[in-house]
C-alpha cells in the first residue's frame, strides 16, 4: 500500500508547513532536500517517503494522519534522479556534469535499478498524446537498451524529443536510420537520416498524476 492510498499527502505537507510558518525552502534545508522538491510533495507532483514524512510531523508538531499498524512503507526512496528540461536532456552526458551546471535541479525519488546517468523528465506538449499527457514524468535510463515500439528520448546539443523509436536498418554508409514517431498523428515523424539526432535513453517508467 503507497501512502497516497490513504491519506492526501499533498494537503498534508502544506497544512504542516504553513502551521509551522516555515518557507518551502526553509522545509526543504532542514530536510535536506531542495525547495522544488517540497514543492512537488505540495502539487501531488510526488510524494514524501514515509521517513521524510515522520521528520516533517516531527518538526512540525503536525500529527501524522495514520498509524504505523495500517501503513507498508514503500522502498521508494532507494536513489534520487534529476528531472531535467528539454534542452539539458538534448546534452545530457551525466549526472555530476549535468548537476554542476543546472544546479539547484529538482529531483524525484526511485527505487528502480538504473545506470549512473539515469534521469527523469516531465512530458511537454501534446505530441504524445493520448498515452503521455503534459506534466506526466518519464523516467530514461542510459543503459537500458532501446528496441522497435520503445520509447526514447533523442535529442542534439540543442534540444530533445521524447517520441517512440522505430528502427529503419542501415543506410548505404552502413550507419544505423531510425524514425522518431508521435502518437498524435497531427505530428510529423523524425528521421535519423535527415535531422541530427542521436538516441538519448530509454523509457523505463512513466509516472501521470491527477491534476489539481
Amino acid at each position: 500500500m503507497k501512502i497516497g492510498d490513504i491519506m492526501d499527502v499533498a494537503s498534508w505537507v502544506r497544512s504542516a508547513r504553513n502551521k509551522s510558518k516555515f518557507s518551502q525552502e526553509q522545509l526543504g534545508e532542514m530536510l535536506s532536500v531542495t525547495k522544488a522538491n517540497v514543492s512537488a510533495w505540495e502539487n501531488g507532483r510526488h510524494e514524501p517517503s514515509l521517513e521524510q514524512l515522520e521528520k516533517i510531523s516531527g518538526l512540525t508538531g503536525h500529527p501524522l494522519p495514520f498509524s504505523h499498524d495500517n501503513v507498508e512503507p514503500t522502498a521508494i526512496g532507494g536513489r534520487r534522479i534529476p528531472v531535467l528540461d528539454y534542452v539539458q536532456a538534448g546534452a545530457w552526458t551525466a549526472v555530476r556534469e549535468g548537476a554542476q551546471e543546472t544546479e539547484p535541479l529538482e529531483y524525484l525519488l526511485t527505487d528502480l535499478s538504473l545506470g549512473p546517468d539515469a534521469f527523469a523528465m516531465r512530458i511537454r506538449g501534446d505530441s504524445m498524446l493520448p498515452q503521455f499527457k503534459e506534466g506526466d514524468v518519464v523516467i530514461i535510463d542510459r543503459d537500458t537498451p532501446h528496441h522497435p515500439g520503445d520509447f526514447v528520448v533523442a535529442g542534439n546539443d540543442r534540444d530533445a524529443v521524447f517520441k517512440q523509436y522505430r528502427d529503419r536498418g542501415l543506410n548505404d554508409q552502413g550507419k544505423e536510420v531510425f524514425e522518431l514517431l508521435p502518437l498524435n498523428k497531427l505530428y510529423p515523424t523524425i528521421r535519423s537520416d535527415m535531422t541530427d539526432m542521436r538516441v538519448v535513453g530509454t523509457m523505463v517508467e512513466h509516472r501521470t498524476y491527477r491534476k489539481r
